[in-house]
């Protein structure tokens, strides 16, 4: 299951064949909806699950190291690949697919833990971490997209970053007994950096759109991208 979950990334091929002025149009529709999910993503999903098992001020410490240390990581990252104030790829696109590799780490190790209980419980785990990853992975590509990367190189590293999902399939099926408790640190971890892109990253970029009827469009998809998300923890309780 962990490998079918990883193969969602390639949802993003649909624009291979898509004309490119009208991706264009739709990647601040896209950024808008990334930084929606990832913020209702981290908040409702990573930090709601970490608090079932560590205490709030446990779980709110993890997640402002996790947004501390992707401010550290883009600091390194826009020193390393941006000169004179001028970046060929915004540094806000590899944070992106190290957020987004965590929390396919976690999402791997879910699942492993889940068929440990019983098929059935793995199954419908699967099929949870499947409803929420399918809107997330589209808004990371758009975001990828409008951050430089190519739509090729934005669908290639996409992959790489959601094949980890299967990584972490492979260790929790051989360390099953021993990451059980590790998980709950690592959620608020990731959360904390979904936090940090979208708020100081993809909002932003958001802000910069003059024109009143696109910045509505946008905000309308950042909306969406919330309720989507949040949507799915209620339907689907992952």
């Amino acid at each position: 299951m962990t490998s079918v979950v990883g193969l969602i990334s390639l949802v993003g091929v649909v624009s291979l064949w898509v004309k490119e002025k009208f991706l264009r149009k739709m990647q601040m529709a896209l950024v808008a909806f990334s930084a929606g999910a990832l913020l209702s993503g981290a908040l409702f999903h990573l930090l709601a699950e970490s608090l079932e098992e560590l205490s709030a001020t446990m779980a709110f410490g993890y997640l402002l190291v996790g947004f501390v240390l992707f401010f550290i990581v883009e600091r390194f990252l826009h020193w390393h690949h941006c000169h004179n104030g001028r970046c060929e790829t915004h540094p806000f696109t590899y944070l992106i697919l190290f957020g987004d590799g965590i929390h396919n780490l976690i999402d791997g190790l879910i699942i492993a833990a889940s068929f440990f209980v019983s098929v059935p419980f793995g199954i419908v785990t699967s099929l949870i971490i499947i409803g929420h990853e399918i809107p997330q992975e589209l808004g990371d590509f758009g975001a990828l997209v409008y951050g430089g990367f190519s739509k090729f190189k934005a669908l290639f590293y996409n992959f790489i970053s959601q094949i980890i999902c299967v990584v972490g399939g492979v260790i929790g099926y051989f360390l099953a007994g021993s990451i059980e408790g590790v998980i709950p640190f690592i959620l608020p971890f990731a959360a904390g950096g979904f936090i940090y892109i979208s708020a100081s990253d993809l909002i932003p970029e958001l802000h910069k759109e003059p024109d009143l009827k696109k910045s509505l469009n946008s905000f309308l998809f950042f909306i969406i991208g919330i309720v989507f998300m949040f949507v799915t923890k209620i339907v689907l309780g992952g």
